[in-house]
């Protein structure tokens, strides 16, 4: 079975031209987009909003990160500090 769908195709194929004549701008900063993913990525989603059959988003790296990303405090700054203190006690 294909991945995409023939709407989602007709999309990016739009979403390509619209690029190729130097009209196509970023919704967000509404600059104009020169990178072909970038482009592509818009297409993806307009399809995706229209209800076409494009697989979901991945996840990006940086909501990864947050969720796991949380330090622990280890129990080895102690063992350091009673490590410390017994070389002391050995050199006198």
């Amino acid at each position: 079975m294909a991945k995409y769908g023939k709407k989602a195709s007709d999309k990016v194929r739009k979403v390509m031209r619209e690029r190729k004549r130097g009209t196509l701008k970023s919704s967000r900063s509404g600059k104009k987009v020169k990178s072909r993913k970038q482009a592509i990525a818009i297409g993806l989603s307009e399809a995706r909003r229209a209800g076409a059959k494009v697989p979901s988003k991945k996840s990006s790296s940086k909501t990864k990160k947050s969720s796991s990303g949380k330090k622990r405090k280890s129990s080895s700054s102690k063992t350091r500090k009673s490590s410390r203190s017994s070389s002391k006690r050995k050199s006198r």
